[in-house]
């Protein structure tokens, strides 16, 4: 292992095991199916996002849930509306308003895993909907905001195909 993976990998071992000991992390905060594969974070009914709407982010700036009547495919996942008029938004650009990293936490992709992410812990940076693991986390994630988001960026390429318990 070269120094500089090894520094990589001690860094976030410790980040991590320091949310989790200061209570700011659960240790149950991992995505819903830890060996899924998959890069979105979905439920068990294939569901994203909890089923929230991913447009009123944009709109009415609060987390809103959807409704099962409104629903759209995008990227092999549903997504869940509050209204006709947010689900032809998302239709008209769904990559828009998709969060980024698939769903889930922005902090943990920074740090080389997939946690789940909490539609209520949530931000809209540069057009871009992001989620963290927890608002506790959300807050260490927006210390270093830019750093973090780049780190997140260079990070998911590599892990977005991966099964949360193999990080």
């Amino acid at each position: 292992m070269s120094p500089f993976i090894f520094r990589r990998t001690f860094f976030a071992s410790a980040m991590l095991a320091s949310l989790i000991v200061g209570g700011l992390m659960p240790t149950s905060a991992l995505a819903y199916d830890e060996a899924s594969t998959a890069a979105i974070n979905v439920d068990a009914k294939n569901v994203a996002l909890k089923g929230f709407d991913p447009v009123a982010y944009f709109t009415v700036h609060s987390p809103t849930l959807g409704n099962a009547a409104y629903s759209a495919n995008h990227n092999g996942v549903t997504y869940h509306f509050s209204s006709q008029e947010n689900l032809a938004k998302f239709n008209a650009n769904p990559a828009y308003y998709a969060p980024q990293f698939g769903g889930f936490c922005a902090m943990g992709v920074a740090l080389d895993k997939k946690f789940d992410g909490d539609p209520e812990a949530w931000k809209i940076v540069e057009g871009k909907l992001y989620l963290n693991v927890t608002k506790q986390v959300q807050k260490k994630w927006l210390e270093d905001l830019p750093g973090n988001i780049n780190k997140a960026y260079q990070e998911w390429p590599a892990i977005k195909d991966k099964a949360p318990k193999t990080l």
